[in-house]
């Protein structure tokens, strides 16, 4: 009997694998803070293949989302578990062969299946804990609601230790959106070898661009932003410690995903070297 399923693990009739194939359906609920870090340590984050965006100003994005997915048949939706999670992660702005982008250096998010789906499409997502404020579309005093004046946070932390908090005080809606992670997103696929001798050739590195359909998005609200990264053992997210911190933004944006563009393949770049 042939094992199936488009991740691991295998099984006879394909249903236990922790990644169901593609198209996956996506939308959340973001916080967005724009903000700014030390140049060079922009550049340091920077995957092979990208350069340092030529403004040298070490832009840079926080992002907290409240995500629910599914794959195409849904049943997903009404088995929460297997739907909603969360996420808070960093993005970084570059370019390559001259076009602005974006890199995602730093990411963690709290469910199983979310992780293994990242890591597919190149997102380096560890495990942790993120919390955001919901809002339910009722007036209320649990709700911050849609309105000037309305607070909105976010926090996140892995292991035990907090790494970051975020804050946005709505002042209205956006006439420009979030500006530093509009770019489009390029990420590393990296998968390493164990065997003995071949430790520093990966199984698979490449470059690859992020590819999406049927986007759509709310509204956009914006407002003032606070921003705190935290150090903790085994982590490197506070090399991004802003230096100033520019407008936050909270909308709810919707997309699907069933392709991935490679942009380089650094993996065939290694073995025609290492037979030459």
């Amino acid at each position: 009997m042939s094992l199936h399923g488009y991740s691991l693990p295998r099984s006879p009739r394909g249903e236990a694998n922790l990644v169901p194939p593609p198209p996956w359906h996506y939308v959340g609920d973001f916080l967005v803070i724009d903000y700014w870090a030390d140049p060079e340590a922009v550049a340091a984050v920077l995957p092979e293949g990208l350069e340092p965006h030529p403004d040298g100003a070490g832009r840079c994005a926080a992002l907290f989302v409240d995500w629910q997915s599914c794959t195409s048949g849904g049943e997903e939706l009404v088995d929460p578990a297997r739907s909603q999670y969360k996420e808070f992660f960093l993005v970084v702005n570059a370019q390559l062969d001259g076009e602005d982008v974006t890199t995602c250096p730093f990411i963690w998010v709290d469910q199983d299946f979310a992780l293994a789906r990242g890591w597919i499409q190149g997102f380096p997502k560890k495990l942790g804990d993120i919390w955001i404020t919901r809002d339910f579309g009722l007036p209320s005093a649990a709700a911050p609601g849609l309105a000037p004046g309305s607070r909105f946070g976010g926090t996140a932390s892995a292991r035990g230790r907090r790494l970051a908090e975020g804050r946005i005080t709505l002042t209205g809606e956006s006439d420009s959106g979030a500006q530093h992670n509009d770019a489009p997103l390029v990420n590393t696929r990296f998968f390493p070898r164990l065997a003995a001798g071949r430790h520093d050739d990966p199984a698979v590195h490449e470059l690859v661009r992020a590819k999406s359909y049927d986007r759509s998005i709310s509204t956009v609200w914006e407002g003032d932003a606070e921003l705190e990264l935290f150090a903790a053992p085994g982590e490197e997210h506070t090399l991004l410690t802003p230096t100033r911190v520019g407008k936050g933004y909270r909308f709810t944006f919707a997309y699907s995903i069933d392709d991935l563009e490679s942009v380089a393949d650094f993996t065939a770049s290694a073995a025609t070297g290492a037979s030459s």
